[in-house]
Formats: structure tokens, C-alpha cells, sequence
């Protein structure tokens, strides 16, 4: 079983128009129920899963975010909030082939309310084992430490529990153990205190100390992906998952380091592609396949997400066909 908790859901819109200029009829709309969380667990249950999610969700649009992901499959537990539900709109131009995309940042989520969330998660925790995560980032009005919170109490519930964030919330989060922690190579940078500038001062982290801020002195080179690997799972002790865009994802289990790419496929609107990644991953490992299994079927799903627009739209027999042309290999 997979579940989700979903602290910043949003009605994901994206059109396709002929250029970004002037006044634009659109070719075709495209909403659905969206914010990380909602779409990773839409792209489990497109592929087959029995998904469920707690989502913070206010009115007016966050009915419409819940109805649309029911009937994408995912069975979802409200927890009214006190903001309207945000939009995040995406347009993609055939004149340039590019798409531009407008999120609006996480509406505010008051203490009583990220509790009562998390108080509903544990309860069906009790009755759903198998994979919980939380994905994205969280609310500026969320309690510190709440992550660390969710990885606590959903593994003393007997739950295994996934982790895809960034910043603050994910350095709480890393420190209670996750079982699964997905990252891009960004957001592992960050993680590990070697991202950009790291030779200029921004600390210790991977890439050893920082240059104390001379500009003389030579940068410190960026660390390799297995090396980000190792280190986030030494400070995690569970799977981690590294994601590359074009080169790939890596993943260790502490005891070897795979690379999954997928060659000569690629998509106009890849919006959704991580999330939808996440999505086939727990799937795969929901279902009893090895660490090699589950970065194939995460590696294809992402791809089959980019193929259409909007986010965790995907063709599930597209993506288990994709999965056999997944090149795994030893890091």
C-alpha cells in the first residue's frame, strides 16, 4: 500500500498556446489535482496501485483538487485548511518549444491544522502499513521540526516512509531516519553543504572546507553524484535516490550504487516528471522488486509522464514498456 501526506496540494493548470506573446486561445487545457505529494500518488495509482492520501485542501478549488484526484484513483482524507488551495499554471509554446511555468508559493498552514494532518496519517497508518511519504516543500507557516515529526510517528505506526524535499524541512527530516530519502542533485548539494560556492565559503560539506572566502584561492570541486550518494546515506542509513535530469538517477542501498538511464526519449512537458518518478519507485518497491526493478520502473514512469501535458498524466503501459529499455548499471 502507498499513501501520501499532501501539506501544499494545487490545482495544476497547463495550456498549450502558439507563442507567449499578446492574446492566446489555448489548443487545449489541461487540470488536475496537483503539489507533489497529489501527483506522485496519481502516478502510483495510474499504474496500478491502491493509493490513498491526507491532503490539506480549502475551499472552493480544494474540492475540486479532491475530486479530481478520487477520480484519478487516489483515495483522499480531507483536512480542511484555512486558505484557499493555490493554482500553479504551466504554458507551453509551440512557436519556441519552451514552457514557462508560474507556481504560487504554499498557502499558510496553521500548527492545529498540520497536526490534525498528521494525527489523521497515523490513524490510517495503523490500518494502511506499507509505503507513507511526504513530498515538496512545506508551508513558511509550518511548525520547525514537522517533518521530523512525520518520519517519527508514521514509522512508530509500523509504516515505512519515503522523504522528497528540500531546505530546512528535509534536514529535520534526514535526521529522523527516513527509509527512502529522493533528492535531485540540487537539493543533495544543499543537503550536504556543498552547493554552489561551496568553494567561497559556504562550509564544510562533501567538498571539504570552503575557501574561507578568498577569491584567489581556487573553488572546491563540486562532488560527484556517488559521492552525494554516500553522503546522504551516511547520514540517513537508508535507500537514497539521486536524480540527474538528462543523465539519469542513482540510488544506493549502502552497499552498491546503481545508475538508471534511459536513452533516446525525451518530452515536451516534463512538469510532473519527479514526482512521477517517486510514484513508480514506490510502486516497484511496494511490490517486492530489488533496488534495480524499482529505479527502471521510476526511470520510465518519469519519462512517460513527459510525453503529454499536465502532471502524473501518463500511459502505465507506455511506462512498463519503457521500464524493459531502462539501462541499470553499477556505479
Amino acid at each position: 500500500m502507498i499513501s501520501a501526506l499532501a501539506l501544499s496540494p494545487s490545482l495544476d493548470v497547463t495550456y498549450v498556446v502558439d507563442e507567449l506573446e499578446g492574446i492566446q486561445r489555448p489548443h487545449s487545457v489541461h487540470r488536475v489535482p496537483g503539489g507533489k505529494a497529489l501527483n506522485a500518488a496519481r502516478a502510483a495509482a495510474a499504474l496500478g496501485a491502491r493509493v490513498s492520501a491526507v491532503a490539506v485542501l480549502g475551499a472552493g478549488v480544494g474540492r475540486d483538487v479532491a475530486a479530481g484526484a478520487r477520480a484519478d484513483g487516489v483515495d483522499v482524507h480531507v483536512v480542511p485548511g484555512e486558505e484557499p488551495t493555490r493554482s500553479c499554471i504551466s504554458v507551453f509554446s509551440r512557436a519556441s518549444g519552451q514552457l514557462t511555468e508560474i507556481y504560487e508559493r504554499a498557502v499558510p498552514v496553521s500548527a492545529s491544522t498540520a497536526t490534525r494532518a498528521l494525527d489523521t496519517a497515523v490513524e490510517l497508518a495503523g490500518s494502511r502499513p506499507g509505503w507513507w511519504f511526504v513530498s515538496g516543500g512545506l508551508p513558511g507557516s509550518a511548525p520547525a521540526g514537522l517533518l521530523a515529526d512525520v518520519v517519527h510517528r508514521l514509522h512508530d505506526a509500523g509504516a515505512r516512509v519515503a522523504v522528497d524535499s528540500h531546505g530546512p524541512a528535509l534536514r529535520g527530516a534526514v535526521g529522523a531516519l527516513p527509509d527512502l530519502v529522493k533528492v535531485n542533485r540540487a537539493e543533495a548539494l544543499e543537503l550536504v553543504g556543498a552547493g554552489a560556492g561551496a568553494g567561497a565559503g559556504a562550509g564544510a560539506g562533501v567538498g571539504g572546507a570552503g575557501a574561507g572566502g578568498d577569491p584567489a584561492e581556487p573553488s572546491v570541486p563540486e562532488p560527484s553524484v556517488p559521492e552525494l550518494l554516500a553522503a546522504v546515506h551516511a547520514l540517513t542509513r537508508g535507500l537514497v535516490v539521486v536524480t540527474d535530469g538528462a543523465a539519469g538517477a542513482w540510488a544506493t542501498d549502502g552497499e552498491r550504487v546503481l545508475r538508471a538511464r534511459l536513452a533516446g526519449h525525451t518530452g515536451n512537458f516534463p512538469v510532473g516528471s519527479g514526482d512521477s518518478f517517486l510514484g513508480g519507485l514506490l510502486v516497484s518497491l511496494d511490490g517486492g522488486d530489488d533496488l534495480a526493478g524499482a529505479m527502471a520502473l521510476a526511470t520510465a514512469t518519469g519519462t512517460a509522464n513527459a510525453q503529454v501535458p499536465g502532471a502524473a498524466i501518463l500511459d502505465p503501459a507506455l511506462a512498463r514498456r519503457l521500464a524493459r529499455d531502462v539501462e541499470v548499471t553499477s556505479g
